[in-house]
């Protein structure tokens, strides 16, 4: 059972002292920026930065990994990521902390790429699941880690950009010493976004929404913290006990839209999700335990989302079309997410550190709606069509979808050849 594991326990590790890295990361940059009085306005427009990168990534890293393969390439990410991090403490100014932070996205976006089409060469029909699962807790529990790192160190220090960089040199070293086998090049998928609209409307305008509301969180999550009072401890346990939320619902939620109408699903995660994001405007302020609660039930809800979404378009996609659909929901929700990261900070600035959780709870009330019109307008995919929830990275790439679709085919194959 564990050897499947072992065969991908470097490109496991990596991914785990990457991810935590950039856990830590988020948190940190948002904190350092208010400690530094950068204008909570600009707070957001500086960690949008990551997402614009992360899209450019996603665009060109593939060329650069057929030109000079994987394991060069990720040496080359994983260095500039890590000088990057360095150059934070050494240069505050909100300006070149943008550029640094849209480096940092191109970086992440074409390491996570490597690793994700490392594992998905290395995954078998009789594995694949078990290996998303596994990738999506190690991905959870690096992010949560990261997170509670802030609380080693202060903030307005250079302690922890130096752990962040410790972290992202030493994921190397799996890498660099692997004995398996170079994966094939990574393909860039053709995108159709009308296409996508054309195939399931609730998934391409929930994509772009989703990312307005959860950069936002992302953003200055940390933040609005901060603004309460709370110190870097708390800060950190509260944007831990969101991952950790999401870690609980994610499974149950994509095992009961496997049954019903996803739509469905997402209409009641969705729902009470606005619902905790108000609470939090309302009583965040109030408690540590009011803080972290509410935190948790906020992540248990919101974050598994982008997830449900994929599996409702990838229901009514052609078959075979898993990457190219997912390819332009991630667009969409990356696009999503440099404006409500953005937004996420001009709201907070103006209304005070609550009202970013009015906003998220906004954006959702308003996706809700649209889906229920669309539940009433669209009957839901039949049973026979339906292909298994996929738990969705934070960070994901558009490669992690190749795992799964490879899945699927091989298992619809399977019937075939014992027929003949």
């Amino acid at each position: 059972m564990l050897r499947p594991f072992a065969a991908i326990a470097a490109l496991l590790l990596a991914a785990a002292i990457l991810l935590t890295g950039n856990g830590l990361q988020a948190t940190l940059l948002s904190v350092r920026g208010n400690i530094e009085g950068f204008p909570t306005a600009l707070i957001g427009a500086l960690m949008s930065a990551y997402y614009a990168g992360f899209i450019l990534g996603c665009r060109f890293n593939p060329a650069f990994i057929k030109s000079v393969g994987h394991i060069r390439t990720f040496v080359a990410l994983a260095s500039i990521a890590s000088a990057a991090t360095l150059l934070h403490p050494l240069f505050v100014n909100l300006a070149g902390w943008a550029i640094l932070r849209a480096v940092s996205g191109f970086c992440f976006a074409g390491l996570i790429m490597i690793i994700e089409s490392w594992l998905n060469e290395r995954a078998t029909n009789k594995d694949r699941g078990q290996i998303l699962s596994v990738y999506r807790v190690v991905d959870l529990s690096a992010t949560t880690i990261g997170n509670a790192l802030l609380a080693t160190a202060n903030p307005a220090g250079f302690e922890l950009f130096a752990m962040i960089s410790i972290l992202l040199s030493l994921a190397l070293v799996p890498i660099a010493l692997t004995r398996s086998p170079a994966p094939r090049p990574i393909e860039t998928a053709r995108l159709d976004i009308p296409l996508l609209f054309k195939v399931s409307p609730v998934a391409a305008v929930a994509a772009p929404m989703i990312g307005l509301g959860n950069a936002a969180f992302w953003s200055v999550g940390p933040v609005y913290a901060q603004q309460l009072g709370y110190d870097k401890s708390i800060i950190a346990a509260f944007m831990s006990t969101v991952v950790i939320g999401a870690a609980t619902l994610q499974w149950p939620l994509g095992w009961l839209s496997d049954r019903i109408d996803r739509r469905l699903v997402m209409v009641g995660s969705g729902t009470l999700g606005a619902a905790a994001a108000l609470a939090l405007a309302e009583y965040g302020s109030q408690s540590e335990l009011y803080l972290l609660a509410l935190g948790a039930l906020f992540g248990a809800f919101i974050i598994p989302m982008f997830g449900l979404t994929a599996a409702h378009a990838n229901d009514h996609a052609a078959p075979g079309a898993a990457v190219q659909t997912n390819g332009g929901l991630l667009l969409l929700h990356g696009c999503g997410s440099v404006v409500g990261a953005t937004l996420g900070g001009l709201v907070m600035s103006s209304f005070g550190p609550g009202a970013v959780f009015n906003y998220i709870a906004i954006v959702y009330i308003v996706l809700m709606a649209f889906c229920l019109y669309r539940i009433m307008a669209r009957p839901p995919a039949p049973p026979e069509a339906k292909t298994p929830f996929v738990p969705v990275p934070k960070s994901a790439a558009p490669t992690v979808f190749e795992i799964a679709e490879e899945d699927e085919n091989e298992e619809e194959q399977a019937p075939a050849e014992a027929a003949s």
